[in-house]
């Protein structure tokens, strides 16, 4: 019975993902036109958002304009890692650390836009220090309701900032002893052994995640009221809406096609073909998230005031006014 089994496995579904060319040369007229469009949708994302980059360049000043800047990047680098990934599917382990690792860092620059919002660091300590912040949040503590409220202070927001800013740092670490470990061939995603890495280097990233997304959340929570007209809920919206993406429906994904759920399709395994539709289907959801992203950040921001010209105004009207003094004496 196993014999028959193993004949009818094609050899091509036991194999490594194929190269860029074989690809290119299995691609039917439906498959040109998909990975035409895809890689249209791809390269507009990007133009998109290097053309917010030059608007928000000039209209913000620093450091809000380079928070904005590296939030507004989430979807498009993503939609070009897709990209790289659905061309080369050997690439995907490289393309997926990499808009991970670029992720983690949006995390962490969310909690400092709340902040910049606000007026900065100082203005919001002066606004805030003293009130009790709620802690028992999601998605680590939603449950712990009897979780004392914290009052806000400078060591208080150090920590929160330290909740998220950790997970950028660690998970580009991982990434990097993740890829060093599969040069040597001691790092494979669907080693799921207990002798393996990738058991134990995943579960960890995994609360890290949790753990920077807890402040994320008790900040939103807490700030959602003043900056209501900044639309800062629909953009919090957007920024949950790429790590589920991102991150559960890929996990989601790549576990189907480990579970043998997704079919192989020569020349594409079971593995890479889960791989090749998470690609497909995370450069369509990018696409989308980056035209609404541009809505909300490409906004009339007010104009940078120019110090000298209005200094020279202020004293002009300054020694007007003394002289009109004079003369009425």
């Amino acid at each position: 019975m196993e014999e028959t089994l193993n004949r009818t496995i094609d050899p091509a579904c036991l194999q490594e993902p194929p190269l860029a060319i074989d690809v290119i040369k299995q691609l039917d007229v439906f498959g040109i036109c998909l990975y035409s469009m895809l890689t249209f949708m791809s390269c507009l994302s990007l133009l998109l958002y290097l053309e917010v980059c030059v608007y928000i360049y000039k209209k913000l000043p620093y450091p809000k304009r380079t928070t904005i800047i590296w939030i507004n990047g989430a979807a498009p680098i993503i939609a070009t890692m897709s990209c790289f990934g659905m061309w080369i599917p050997r690439a995907v382990m490289f393309t997926d650390m990499t808009s991970n690792c670029y992720f983690a860092v949006v995390v962490y620059k969310v909690l400092v836009l709340m902040i910049e919002e606000l007026g900065g660091k100082d203005a919001f300590l002066k606004q805030l220090s003293g009130e009790t912040f709620k802690i028992s949040t999601g998605p680590c503590c939603c449950c712990c309701l009897c979780l004392p409220r914290v009052p806000m202070s400078r060591r208080m927001l150090f920590l929160m900032k330290l909740g998220a800013l950790q997970y950028a740092i660690l998970k580009t670490v991982l990434s990097v002893l993740s890829i060093i470990l599969w040069t040597n061939g001691n790092f494979s995603l669907s080693d799921l052994e207990i002798t393996g890495t990738a058991i134990w280097i995943n579960p960890f990233i995994g609360i890290l995640t949790i753990t920077s997304l807890w402040p994320v959340g008790i900040m939103f929570i807490h700030t959602r009221h003043m900056l209501r007209s900044l639309n800062i809920i629909p953009k919090y919206s957007m920024y949950q809406l790429i790590l589920v993406l991102s991150q559960l429906q890929t996990s989601i994904i790549n576990i189907l096609a480990l579970d043998g759920t997704i079919a192989c399709s020569p020349p594409f395994s079971s593995q890479a073909r889960g791989s090749m539709l998470s690609q497909q289907i995370m450069i369509m959801e990018m696409f989308i998230i980056t035209l609404v992203t541009r809505f909300l950040y490409r906004r009339t921001y007010d104009t940078l005031p120019s110090k000298a010209p209005e200094d020279d105004k202020h004293s002009v009207t300054l020694s007007l006014q003394a002289a009109h003094a004079e003369q009425v004496v």
